[in-house]
């Protein structure tokens, strides 16, 4: 029996789908007690695990990538818990390689956009998260995306960005001031020593 191309594509996009999910839930399911016992207390409060839990947790999750090199999730996971053990590099590639393996993950986006913002690098957060607002299947997901677009709104009105304020005229009037106060004091100076 012959099938339509298009369906059969989408076929095949059903069965990869399906796949992928099987995937995902064999290497989550991968993850020893310990792992996701720390996994939690992460979730949960990221500053209650001690040095050697955040390293462990990494250590762990290295290992579950290098089994499962093409899980966006664990890639996602690993970035989160680098960047509770204040890897910010690493943390940025894994979480780079989660999008690209899963460019239609909205934790993927919305993750890599949080890691963006809190690194003051305002375009790259916005464009993360739009798509990760785009990609929201909930409510929930809609809302955790439009607080952290709204930060980031926040951010860029006030100038928060890489490399500190930059408003325009904000470096000249400052340096003007310094200038000016430093004259000021040379000055004063020498009439206080005579």
């Amino acid at each position: 029996m012959n099938q339509e191309p298009s369906s059969v594509v989408l076929s095949n996009a059903q069965t990869t789908s399906a796949l992928s999910a099987r995937v995902s839930t064999l290497a989550l399911s991968s993850l020893t007690r310990q792992t996701q016992t720390l996994l939690l207390r992460m979730f949960a409060d990221p500053y209650v695990l001690e040095k050697e839990d955040k390293a462990e947790l990494v250590t762990q999750l290295r290992e579950c990538v290098q089994k499962y090199p093409k899980v966006s999730e664990l890639r996602v996971l690993l970035g989160m818990a680098l960047c509770v053990n204040l890897d910010i590099h690493p943390a940025i590639e894994e979480l780079k390689e989660s999008v690209k393996l899963a460019p239609n993950s909205f934790i993927a986006q919305l993750k890599l956009g949080e890691l963006w913002m809190r690194l003051r690098v305002i375009d790259k957060a916005g464009e993360h998260t739009r798509l990760a607002s785009l990609l929201a299947q909930s409510l929930a997901q809609a809302d955790l995306a439009r607080k952290q677009a709204a930060t980031i709104r926040t951010m860029k009105r006030e100038g928060i960005e890489r490399g500190g304020y930059e408003l325009p005229f904000t470096t000249p009037l400052a340096y003007l001031r310094r200038l000016a106060m430093r004259q000021r004091s040379q000055a004063i100076a020498p009439a206080e020593i005579q």
